[in-house]
């Protein structure tokens, strides 16, 4: 079915209205026709009644159609128009045009196909502009809310880097405290765990059972405690950055047997079996053994706190490119995989709570992740609950050391695990080499 159009015909001649009328009706133009002669009455017209299309007359009585066409912009009525011009007119139009009139039309020129042509060309354009106004629109309204959500982004930003900032001097505040009163509470502790053991020994008294018992709770809760207060100290200095490694060549499983020998009373106490196994042709590395001693003793005691039976095994490998590997294997409670990151946070355990079965900082997986990534190493974890636990170290036989002065001697182990200098590590590798002074002269 057709469109029904609106259409209002604004002349102040009776003739050029009924020419126009009569034009549509032979072009078949189904619609509802006004016809009003002056401007006035067509401003009244327009104001009120919404219309598809307006045949203007330039020349009315009252007004030009010029003025007409600003007054209705100006009052924001939007209406497509076609300005019907008389002879010579044509120049009038192009100002019409550029003022808000849609199309032009001379009136020697009005025919039924003419007619209706402008007309739809008229609607169309109108159309066009008003899809084209009402995107622009969006657009803007778009580009509004975007810069208001991007200033409220900024907003945003700015607080939480300030938030940052807070949250980092809180941190680094906080490390420093925990360093300060760990280091201070050490001194004391110390003192109270070297009493309790000169109270023991028998050239300064004997002491009743009762009374050795007591001395001897004190000593191993003092030694708990010293060992915490130690976690807390290291991580702080970690954190910080102030924690440096000391790095020279050593027997790797001598260290591991000492680790091994420290932990053992522990795990007797719980009749776990502790076995190793060293599978190295070459034990020498280049490393902090204080340190490496550190993360083994940190595995084995978690071993121990979540094994109640069974066995732990100790494993040390070499694996390509110059790398070794050290391993914990244990028969405990084991892991859950969404656990698998957890656990290396800092002050984080599976069980948070105040009641929890299994004493601790926290702190000790986490330090030792720290010290392994200080030494260029890696750490995987292997876990089935009820079944146990595999914490896996790779550790390069040589580590880096942060910065050497020129002329400081630096330590080295060739692809082959042989001492040399670093000052000229293409030496071969069956020389002898020369040690940095503190070591003695030999081929490992």
């Amino acid at each position: 079915m057709e469109e029904t159009l609106k259409i209002l015909v604004v002349d102040d001649d009776e003739v050029d209205r009924m020419r126009v009328r009569c034009a549509l009706t032979k072009a078949g133009v189904q619609m509802e026709l006004s016809e009003v002669g002056d401007g006035n009455d067509a401003f009244s017209a327009l104001s009120t009644t919404a219309y598809d299309c307006v045949f203007l007359d330039y020349r009315l009585p009252d007004q030009d159609g010029l003025t007409l066409i600003q007054q209705l912009r100006s009052s924001e009525i939007q209406v497509p128009l076609v300005v019907l011009t008389g002879q010579g007119d044509e120049q009038i139009a192009v100002q019409l045009i550029e003022a808000g009139a849609t199309d032009y039309l001379s009136k020697s020129r009005i025919s039924p196909e003419a007619l209706a042509q402008v007309l739809r060309s008229a609607i169309r354009i109108y159309r066009a502009e008003m899809q084209a106004a009402l995107a622009n629109q969006q657009l803007r309204e778009s580009h509004e809310q975007l810069t208001r959500k991007n200033q409220e982004l900024e907003r945003q930003k700015q607080q939480i880097q300030i938030q940052n900032f807070k949250l980092s001097e809180a941190s680094l505040l906080k490390s420093h405290f925990l360093a300060t009163m760990s280091h201070e509470l050490r001194t004391p502790m110390n003192a109270i765990i070297g009493f309790s053991q000169i109270l023991l020994r028998p050239k300064f008294g004997q002491l009743t059972h009762q009374q050795a018992d007591m001395v001897e709770r004190i000593l191993n809760n003092g030694k708990n405690l010293l060992m915490l207060l130690n976690e807390v100290l290291d991580f702080s200095k970690l954190e910080v950055g102030r924690l440096d490694l000391k790095a020279e060549i050593f027997d790797i499983s001598k260290v591991i047997n000492l680790a091994v020998g420290e932990m053992r009373s522990l795990s007797d106490a719980k009749n776990i079996s502790l076995l190793v196994q060293i599978d190295s042709q070459n034990p020498l590395v280049f490393n902090d053994p204080v340190r490496v001693k550190q993360i083994l003793i940190n595995l084995l005691s978690n071993a121990i706190k979540f094994t109640d039976s069974g066995e732990i095994w100790i494993e040390v490998k070499e694996l390509p490119a110059n790398r070794v590997s050290i391993i914990v294997r244990d028969t405990g409670i084991g892991i859950a995989p969404r656990d698998f990151k957890r656990i290396f946070e800092a002050f984080r355990q599976v069980d948070q709570t105040i009641t929890r079965k299994y004493p601790g900082t926290g702190l000790g997986l986490a330090i030792v992740d720290s010290l392994v990534r200080m030494m260029g190493g890696k750490i995987f974890l292997e876990s089935k609950l009820g079944i146990g636990s595999t914490f896996k170290i790779e550790l390069p036989r040589q580590i880096t050391l942060p910065t050497v002065g020129a002329d400081t001697p630096t330590s080295q182990l060739d692809g082959d695990g042989v001492f040399c200098s670093a000052n000229n590590p293409h030496q071969s590798s069956s020389q002898t080499r020369k040690a940095p002074i503190g070591y003695p002269k030999f081929k490992l």
